[in-house]
């Protein structure tokens, strides 16, 4: 239920998050280098982890609890491919009812617990007609129209500047490893800017053409208010989208959560090769 999560004043708080920290590390002594944030049906990359310590997002204070199916709602701590990682299983989202504070509260955790590297995936729908359901997308840029920002509120110092810096949110050395990780393993890897819209409807045929007007490859509901937060924590980002259904207005048919999750679990094994083959080149 939501009502057992903070308001969003208390999670501004830098003693929630030392509190989740401290929680956290009573279970796990471990400090992480890399953060990965599962979205949408991208769950099973947590089976590649050797995992030290598992926890549900209910016993640490101030995570808000997943809502959405396929979100199973568990924070690991483990090693992938022999570097010390902090993986979520399941995020949160602004049309759950949870505030952008809420929703990127994790992102100031993980980075506290020492992860220096955010690794965030999410299922997406493919506006261009030369992509399609299943192929995965590399994260050059992001456009925000989500009506909100993580960072509105009280300011505090040690999270990072006030007005951070976003003319590269998506780190291009983590970006040029992908595509050599991609290569190596025969791996296409598409490269585009992401929109984020609040949903939870997916969008109209008219809403479709005005975001590609706009200069968007994909369209979801997720991934920019932790990008934002992670760059304001000085953190580098790699952002990966699986393009689980074609979003292209000329030809558009009915979608589904069914297949959307069904696209994602086939795709799903490339994003787990291409993840652990930038993890152990880090």
């Amino acid at each position: 239920m939501l009502t057992s999560t903070p308001s969003p004043e208390l999670v501004l708080d830098p003693a929630a998050v030392s509190a989740a920290v401290a929680a956290i590390r009573a279970r796990s002594a471990l400090v992480p280098d890399t953060a990965i944030i599962l979205g949408t049906g991208l769950g099973g990359v947590g089976e590649a982890i050797a995992v030290e310590c598992a926890l549900a997002y209910g016993d640490i204070p101030g995570f808000p609890l997943s809502t959405v199916e396929s979100h199973s709602g568990r924070l690991l701590l483990g090693t992938l491919n022999g570097r010390r990682v902090v993986a979520m299983q399941g995020r949160f989202h602004r049309y759950e009812g949870y505030s952008l504070q809420q929703v990127t509260f994790p992102v100031r955790v993980l980075r506290a617990l020492g992860a220096h590297t955010l690794i965030v995936s999410n299922a997406c729908g493919g506006i261009r007609a030369d992509w399609a359901p299943g192929d995965l997308m590399l994260i050059a840029d992001h456009i925000n129209l989500l009506g909100d920002n993580p960072l509105v509120g009280p300011h505090h110092r040690k999270w990072g500047a006030r007005f951070p810096d976003m003319s590269a949110p998506y780190d291009v050395a983590l970006r040029a490893l992908a595509h050599t990780v991609a290569a190596a393993q025969g791996l296409t890897l598409r490269e585009g800017v992401y929109v984020a819209v609040m949903g939870p409807n997916l969008e109209t045929r008219a809403e479709y053409a005005m975001l590609r007007t706009l200069g968007a490859d994909v369209v979801g509901m997720s991934t920019v208010p932790e990008v934002i937060v992670a760059v304001q924590a000085g953190m580098r980002v790699l952002g990966i989208s699986i393009i689980t259904d074609a979003c292209v207005p000329e030809t558009l048919e009915p979608a589904s959560l069914e297949k959307i999750l069904a696209v994602a679990a086939t795709a799903e094994p490339k994003l787990t090769a291409l993840v652990r083959g930038v993890v152990e080149r880090l």
